[in-house]
């Protein structure tokens, strides 16, 4: 397929929540969103990079020069079979995958409508329902955190996961345990911890998490294994999962027993499915973590998670968690049982809502 126009936009949308985690409150999103157009099809991608340089190296700015001077003049006019080939084209720029997997993730979606078939059984899904966790950020009071899960749990979602940080761990993790002794737990450091905390992480082996997720470095395999051998308590590995390859490698280092795959971290599809696999050779569970997407991106997530080794709930939660109104119809729901239903129309399965899109662009570029 021959692919005849890239559209640029940046969209504003308030979240319906402030949301804390080591790095700070998030109460907006400036968002970058890509459509393509090829055969006659239109899909769209969503480029996770947040407004800060905090979670990785990339922003919405350096990821919209990316994919306007660099990225976009690769793909137009390219004549491509399917998604796969956008790494090849897409190889000399190096890093920036967040701006890759917005462009790459389109692709793959114009293939499945080229197609005529759901997203989810082009990547590889096998899954009709997907299990969903959710993420629930620091609060101002761990009162008020005690009244946000227990919302969570009354929604049926399966597992709880609380972000933390240093001075905002031990005490919290024993009031929750008290109150849901029986609950799946997890915790989410965003990389808030040092080596140096090791006999405090250790001591978190009383609360029957699930996982702690990423703990040390966000670019570190080596003390995370190291860390692995000094806990019981399965660590998930996240920000320093970049690709296939080092999951391999973190893999057999043993820096930790779980991987959640975020797919704009990884670069797109292509890098997530490889993720994946290598995560089954080992015997390995994997999840699909959240980057508080719109529903472009959630419907996207919702596809990836039909895999069959995303054996874990995911963070792939409703959109009324985040979003007073998202972009797409109908708004991703998650049942009482805490599942999404993977979509069987072709394409992702959600209609995307253009003139709310039109109403909180805020700058356009058409390739």
């Amino acid at each position: 397929m021959k692919i005849d126009a890239i559209h640029m936009r940046e969209v504003n949308m308030p979240l319906a929540f402030p949301f804390e985690t080591s790095f700070g409150v998030t109460t907006g999103r400036r968002i970058l969103l890509i459509e393509i157009e090829a055969e006659g099809f239109s899909a769209w991608g969503e480029c996770v990079a947040g407004e800060h340089p905090y979670f990785s190296d990339e922003m919405v700015d350096t990821a919209w020069h990316i994919t306007e001077t660099e990225l976009a003049p690769r793909l137009l006019n390219q004549e491509i079979s399917n998604g796969r080939d956008c790494p090849a084209l897409f190889e000399q720029v190096r890093g920036h995958r967040m701006a890759k997997a917005a462009l790459e993730n389109a692709v793959w979606e114009l293939d499945a409508l080229r197609q005529g078939i759901p997203l989810a059984k082009l990547l590889g899904g096998t899954q009709t329902t997907i299990p969903c966790g959710v993420s629930i950020g620091i609060q101002p009071t761990p009162e008020k955190l005690m009244e946000k899960i227990e919302t969570e749990v009354a929604a049926g979602y399966q597992r709880i996961k609380l972000k933390c940080k240093p001075g905002w761990d031990d005490k919290i993790f024993e009031m929750v345990r008290k109150r849901w002794p029986d609950i799946l737990l997890s915790c989410d450091a965003n990389s808030a911890y040092r080596l140096g905390d090791a006999e405090q992480i250790a001591a978190w082996d009383r609360f029957n998490l699930l996982m702690i997720e990423q703990p040390l470095w966000y670019d570190d395999f080596y003390f995370h294994a190291n860390l692995q051998k000094r806990i019981q308590t399965k660590i998930c590995l996240d920000e320093c999962i970049r690709n296939g390859r080092d999951a391999r490698a973190a893999l057999e280092l043993g820096s930790g027993k779980i991987i959640n795959i975020k797919v704009g971290r990884v670069g797109g599809f292509t890098e997530a499915i490889a993720v994946h696999d290598v995560a089954q050779e080992f015997g390995v569970p994997v999840w699909c973590g959240g980057m508080l997407e719109t529903g472009i991106g959630r419907a996207h997530n919702i596809a990836l998670s039909s895999l069959p080794n995303f054996l874990l709930p995911g963070d792939v939660s409703a959109s009324k968690r985040y979003w007073a109104q998202d972009i797409i119809e109908p708004e991703v729901t998650v049942s009482a049982k805490g599942e999404i239903t993977v979509p069987t129309t072709p394409g992702r399965g959600f209609e995307v809502q253009r003139d709310r899109i039109e109403a909180i662009t805020v700058r356009w570029r058409s390739l």
